[in-house]
């Protein structure tokens, strides 16, 4: 009840800030800032792999909200609306540069059954005895297209239904680049960190949960 009672004055406090930042109030557009912004960077961080890009592309992010709240109508969460508008950010920004992207509309004819979240227990040792640091520099190692979709839906909680529609992909690919990024992710982690032989136990909160 305590924590219902907290959330409930933070989330009438942000409503009210958004209603003021759209109709101007500088001080309440930067209350929101000061509020959003460090998970807006740490957004573009993991989806870039790149610190001065990140903070780059977390500034224009927050410059397309001061363009757009109008535009907000509250028929999702602000923060939930905010994230989306900072993924199409970096999303146009990587199609700026040209990088080298696995399109998310490439037929993948080695996956003719739907992917499978198969991890083998050693990945599951693997996954879960990862300390945050080395599974930022593994993520920043994936490929732009695999990074995208892994961040979406492992880190930001996305579901492929969501990703599908802001990538502009199916549902299909966007598991099926899920699948791949995790498996790209787990040789990684095993070619660069001495982490757990398959002899070792796993304990109950050393498991990755899965969705």
């Amino acid at each position: 009840m305590s924590q219902q009672k907290t959330a409930a004055p933070k989330a009438a406090s942000e409503t009210q800030l958004v209603a003021r930042a759209q109709r101007g109030e500088e001080e309440a557009f930067a209350a929101l800032f000061e509020m959003h912004k460090r998970r807006v960077y740490s957004l573009c961080l993991r989806m870039t792999g790149n610190t001065a890009e990140a903070e780059d592309l977390a500034q224009e992010a927050f410059l397309q909200l001061f363009r757009k709240i109008s535009t907000f109508r509250g028929e999702s969460a602000f923060s939930t609306w905010l994230h989306r508008l900072a993924v199409n950010v970096v999303l146009m920004h990587l199609r700026k540069k040209g990088l080298q992207q696995v399109s998310l509309d490439e037929v993948d004819s080695s996956q003719d059954e739907p992917v499978k979240r198969d991890y083998g227990d050693y990945d599951r040792r693997l996954m879960g005895s990862v300390d945050r640091i080395s599974l930022t520099r593994a993520i920043a190692e994936l490929p732009p297209g695999y990074r995208t979709v892994f961040v979406l839906h492992d880190v930001e909680g996305y579901e492929h239904n969501e990703i599908a529609e802001i990538m502009k992909c199916s549902v299909g690919n966007s598991k099926s680049q899920l699948h791949k990024a995790r498996m790209k992710l787990r040789d990684w982690l095993r070619q660069n960190e001495g982490l757990m032989t398959p002899d070792e136990p796993v304990t109950s909160d050393q498991a990755p949960t899965e969705r």
